[in-house]
């Protein structure tokens, strides 16, 4: 059985090299130099200040302000709606120009985490939480300030891009301080803050538009970006570890290897050419693998990755290329969609068949943000247990699939929720059981949502955070799509045939999830044959 880690191979000699370097964090246990490779475990590797055994209130409090920060993702993306009509008004705009100010900015905060993750693994998490938080920050003092729509989508965008960030590498930064046997647990509460944004940015924007009128939106945003910016400069901790980097790993060998080579030429040309040597002696220079010379410790710690060396776009594609993680991400696009567009509807079908104001409306999508929170909780911990459960009835060996089984219990359920909600609304019941079908809606897919995230982190060992950036961009551009064509929809067939279709939808997803399940280890461990072969 395959175990549950990441490796890389280093050759006996940059094994050694590395060991002679205690700064370098990543050890061995003394090899003796042999023509077996030697096989790191990244996921494991022995780092100075190891985050994964620091005290439980440390941890708790990188988990707290990395969901409070994930909290700005959510909120600045739903918290516009209730002053739309404002904005319109005051800046003499149309409802097209205000419909492009909402879905650039989801299309924008879903692909730009790419980039932050790249940064990410060359300057660490810090900085990149830093920059994008005082970008955010700065984009919501000009949209607070703005006379025009044109600025006010530019700067929207700004939010976007600076909001972006902690959706790439705050899973990432779980992943560097928990092990995956609770990665679950705490994934589920992590993205609990940010789910919060569907329900309470309608309270929050309806009750500060009409009280204080649109601009105290933007200005509450400011506060909010202030107090996590804080938080992060006084603080956080940075918990990344390069030694636990596939991409550090890779650099490291390539450039001991370049010095080895260039030292072993500098030394055959020492030699002349007619020096008696024996052959037991002579060395061929273009062995490397077999040089038994071992490269400075100086020479480690001078090795720094530039963003030549971690250019977000190959690592990107490696990530979709394989098959398990290009179905998951299909299946997590859908279910984020879904969640955006059923929150985007559902206030506009309040508004218009069930006459409710903003502050109304805000209310009854409080019982989707409460079930979402839910099953984000519970399907995390869910997930864990599925885990833990099926690593000990496998001999004590695990492998990320077993992960995806904690789906199985929500599948029948969320597609036929979703059928009760979209006759619900056609049919103008009471509106309590459109908060009940709501509340389903978001605990179920949710559920299924937190633990297609904790799999892509774990079938990506040493690029967590490329692969959940990846899985932003993915979510993105299916919240894009669904809020481009949801209005259009919902105008022509109504609430019975839009989420009619969306069951069909999420049936699909169902079946991509289970397909991965059952076939997704075989194509993984394939894949990374494939890529060893490669290098």
């Amino acid at each position: 059985m395959a175990k549950n880690h990441s490796t890389t191979t280093l050759s006996p000699t940059v094994a050694q090299s590395v060991e002679q370097h205690t700064d370098t964090e990543t050890r061995v246990s003394s090899p003796k130099l042999s023509n077996e490779p030697i096989v790191f475990d990244i996921e494991h590797a022995v780092v100075e200040d190891d985050p994964r055994i620091w005290s439980n209130t440390k941890k708790n409090i990188v988990l707290s302000i990395i969901s409070g920060a994930s909290m700005i993702a959510g909120l600045s993306a739903n918290i516009q709606n209730p002053a739309n009509a404002q904005i319109e008004q005051q800046l003499h705009t149309s409802s097209g120009e205000i419909s492009l100010s909402l879905s650039l900015f989801i299309l924008v905060q879903g692909n730009f985490p790419v980039l932050w993750s790249a940064i990410s693994e060359i300057k660490g998490r810090k900085l990149v939480y830093l920059l994008s938080v005082a970008l955010f920050t700065l984009g919501s003092i000009i949209v607070a300030t703005s006379k025009t729509i044109g600025l006010l989508i530019g700067m929207r965008i700004l939010q976007a891009l600076g909001s972006s960030a902690v959706i790439a590498i705050g899973a990432a930064t779980l992943a560097d301080i928990y092990e995956p046997s609770q990665r679950g647990t705490m994934m589920g509460i992590y993205y609990s803050a940010p789910l919060l944004g569907p329900s309470l940015g309608p309270i929050l924007g309806g009750g500060l538009a009409q009280g204080l009128g649109w601009r105290a939106i933007f200005w509450f945003l400011v506060i909010w970006g202030g107090i996590i910016f804080s938080a992060f400069l006084f603080l956080f901790k940075d918990t990344f570890r390069k030694e636990r980097s596939v991409i550090y790993q890779k650099v490291l060998k390539k450039r001991l290897q370049e010095q080895q080579s260039s030292e072993t030429k500098a030394e055959s040309r020492k030699i002349p050419e007619e020096s008696q040597v024996t052959d037991e002696k002579q060395t061929n220079s273009k062995d490397i693998e077999a040089q038994p010379t071992v490269v400075p410790a100086s020479a480690i710690r001078e090795v720094k990755m530039t963003i030549a060396d971690v250019n977000p776009f190959p690592p990107y594609l490696l990530i979709i290329s394989r098959k398990n993680n290009f179905a998951i991400l299909i299946a997590s696009g859908f279910l984020f969609a879904f969640g955006f567009s059923i929150a985007y509807t559902c206030a506009r079908t309040l508004s218009m068949h069930y006459n409710y104001d903003a502050l109304k409306t805000g209310l009854v999508l409080l019982a989707y943000g409460i079930g979402s929170v839910a099953g984000s909780i519970l399907g995390g911990r869910w997930s864990d247990r599925t885990l833990s459960r099926l690593k000990a009835a496998n001999g004590g060996e695990s492998f990320p699939e077993m992960r995806l089984e904690s789906t199985k219990v929500v599948m029948l359920w969320l597609p036929l929720s979703v059928i009760g909600y979209a006759w619900v609304c056609q049919e103008r019941v009471h509106v309590a059981a459109v908060c009940v079908m709501v509340f389903l809606a978001g605990f179920l897919s949710i559920w299924m949502y937190a633990s297609t995230l904790a799999y892509i982190v774990d079938a990506n060992t040493g690029r967590s955070s490329t692969a959940v950036a990846t899985n932003s961009s993915f979510r993105g551009l299916f919240a894009f799509i669904a809020a481009e064509v949801a209005v259009p929809l919902q105008d022509s067939i109504g609430d019975g045939g839009l989420y009619t279709i969306w069951a069909g939808l999420l049936i699909i997803t169902n079946c991509l999830i289970l397909l991965v399940m059952y076939k997704g280890r075989k194509w993984r461990e394939a894949s990374a044959e494939r890529e060893k072969e490669k290098q």
